[in-house]
């Protein structure tokens, strides 16, 4: 299952990519922002997008609205990642048809649980194919 992790922090990356590793998934690719993911999601296919929020050129929020908007991305489950937390913000993003909201700091538990809800990782926590 190939995962494309967008965020303008390295760390941050890191931390995801980590527990994305620690979970199974070893086919993942990175990218700085929205615009580099659109250029990434262009090139190859993804089972899940875990995506910033807050970045510079191409934030979460147009990313996710992008990928919604053409068809042949539409259904690609996007999860959101954010330290944004105000109800109005969530409920903005959840609008877009977001399919899983993390909000930071977050712990592995958080993680498994939205994999989960969006179907990357069965009941009992091993990846779905």
């Amino acid at each position: 299952m190939r995962i494309l992790v967008v965020d303008d922090m390295t760390s941050m990356r890191h931390v995801m990519i980590n527990m994305l590793r620690k979970l199974g998934f070893d086919d993942i690719d990175e990218a700085i922002d929205g615009k580099q993911a659109l250029t990434l999601l262009g090139k190859r296919r993804y089972k899940l997008v875990v995506s910033d929020l807050n970045m510079p050129h191409v934030d979460g929020l147009t990313l996710l609205k992008t990928i919604r908007g053409t068809p042949q991305l539409a259904k690609v489950p996007v999860l959101m990642v954010t330290c944004e937390n105000s109800k109005e913000r969530v409920q903005e993003i959840l609008l877009k048809k977001v399919d899983g909201f993390v909000i930071k700091p977050f712990n592995m538990a958080t993680l498994i649980q939205q994999l989960k809800r969006i179907k990357v990782l069965d009941e009992h926590g091993q990846l779905c194919e």
